[in-house]
């Protein structure tokens, strides 16, 4: 198939262009910057620079490419080892998942293209009930303060690319890691700055990144639209692998720290994920979609990972 991948030299995209070129798709591959161009070029992709903000730019481009999918993975992650100011740190992606996704579907209306497959994330779901959601349970309405905008702008790529697209998907991703992912959380850990807030009870889910790549090659080959959570089959508390990856990354075992002193250092968002995050079942991943990850748990992919 044709296949348009925006984003493509992201943390995710760089694992994924090289997949679809091997399932004998035709990739054009989108990079904020021209000197990335040679990469995706190298990479078997035809190239093209584009910000994902001018909607002229990005009509123009999915037209002339005319795919039959688009994948979404537009992003402008900055430093994110400080979470007190989350809307802060993520304006620019806010900015990627609203006003960007609005310019890729009416480009892909224009260019005739009914799959579009876009990024998403499994901290959408609200932190309350049991502690693992599938796809069918409510997602956060009332998020914290520092975080209103970044919330919504997920909640609006997840709402938006379902309802208009024709053939929408959207892959709620667990937490990254993997080279390249998420390696200042090792750094963080290593230095003992990434404590366990509370009792640790929040339940993360993860997913290598290299996992995550395979999970969206088999969305844009099959599966009916809509959510799907892409993450390993471990969702686990804080207090379990947080540890655990300082063990693997050979520091010392993290710090504990009260809820009120969390608040105080690392903000309200950070105290929210480290004591009530839901974890996500990928049943439906797997049974739909036809994928399985190769690190079922973090335990075998963060020794991979910080080995690597």
């Amino acid at each position: 198939m044709r296949v348009f991948v925006t984003g493509a030299t992201g943390v995710l995209g760089r694992h994924l262009v090289p997949g679809l070129v091997a399932a004998g798709h035709e990739v054009t591959a989108t990079t904020r910057s021209s000197g990335k161009a040679a990469g995706l070029r190298e990479a078997g992709a035809e190239p093209v620079v584009l910000d994902g903000l001018d909607r002229e730019a990005v009509i123009a481009a999915v037209r002339a490419a005319s795919p039959e999918v688009i994948v979404h993975q537009m992003t402008a992650l900055a430093d994110m080892r400080s979470l007190r100011k989350v809307d802060r740190v993520f304006a620019a992606t806010n900015e990627l998942r609203t006003r960007g996704t609005d310019n890729l579907l009416a480009a892909a209306e224009q260019a005739g293209t009914r799959r579009v497959v876009a990024q998403g994330h499994n901290f959408l779901y609200e932190q309350s009930g049991g502690p693992v959601k599938t796809e069918d349970d409510p997602v956060e309405r009332r998020p914290v303060p520092s975080a209103v905008r970044t919330v919504e702008a997920i909640r609006y790529v997840d709402e938006t690319v379902r309802l208009k697209a024709p053939e929408g998907i959207v892959l709620r991703y667990g937490t990254f890691y993997g080279s390249g992912a998420s390696d200042p959380m090792v750094e963080m850990v290593r230095k003992r700055q990434m404590p366990v807030v509370g009792g640790g009870t929040g339940v993360w889910s993860f997913i290598e990144v290299a996992d995550a790549a395979s999970a969206t090659l088999a969305a844009i080959e099959r599966g009916e639209p809509g959510a799907y959570n892409v993450a390993d089959s471990d969702p686990a508390p804080v207090a379990e692998w947080l540890p655990y990856l300082a063990e693997v990354a050979g520091a010392k075992p993290p710090l504990r720290m009260p809820t009120w002193l969390g608040r105080l250092l690392a903000g309200e968002f950070a105290v929210a994920q480290m004591t009530g995050a839901r974890g996500v079942s990928n049943e439906k991943a797997k049974k739909e979609l036809g994928w399985e990850p190769r690190y079922d748990s973090w335990r075998e992919g963060f020794r991979a990972w910080v080995a690597g």
